[in-house]
């Protein structure tokens, strides 16, 4: 089905994964320092970037990363998310859209994410080519109710170019 071909779409995309100790956090392409714990994932478990590549699709009614990147295929084992971003972003380009803006929110109780929020701004901003100023990143916590997971929710503006 072809999307119908609005000046403007929003996306709408979140991730969520549990935290084990072992790993490595990554989030948003950035390795974050000083993480007890990191993602337990079939691939790499950024989930700024898994939130980020359903919020693409979904803005497009393409589906989800599921149907592109199933969790019980092994060829997908620790795939590195920056695939997945730049696959949907090839998807959404191929129906004349580019992002125009970005808002992220993470949830996550430690260690405290604020002094990463430009790097994680600035390297979000250049995987999907926008000013860093089009990419908002805020922090939560879960205040105690779900210590043990890392969540993040996404929404994108798309903007029909021609090309």
């Amino acid at each position: 089905m072809t999307p119908s071909p609005l000046p403007y779409r929003i996306g709408y995309g979140e991730d969520a994964h549990r935290l084990a100790e072992g790993r490595t956090l990554v989030l948003g392409g950035v390795p974050i320092p000083h993480a007890e714990r990191g993602a337990v994932a079939h691939s790499d478990g950024d989930a700024v970037l898994h939130a980020l590549a359903d919020a693409l699709l979904s803005g497009m009614s393409l589906g989800d990363i599921g149907q592109y990147y199933p969790d019980t295929d092994p060829a997908h084992a620790g795939l590195d998310s920056r695939v997945i971003l730049a696959d949907s972003l090839a998807l959404v380009r191929e129906w004349k859209y580019v992002p125009a803006n970005v808002a992220l929110v993470i949830t996550l109780d430690r260690p405290k994410l604020g002094p990463l929020r430009a790097d994680i701004a600035r390297n979000v901003s250049a995987l999907l080519g926008l000013n860093e100023t089009e990419v908002g990143v805020s922090f939560k916590t879960s205040e105690g109710l779900a210590p043990d997971h890392v969540q993040v929710r996404v929404t994108v503006l798309l903007r029909r170019v021609e090309q």
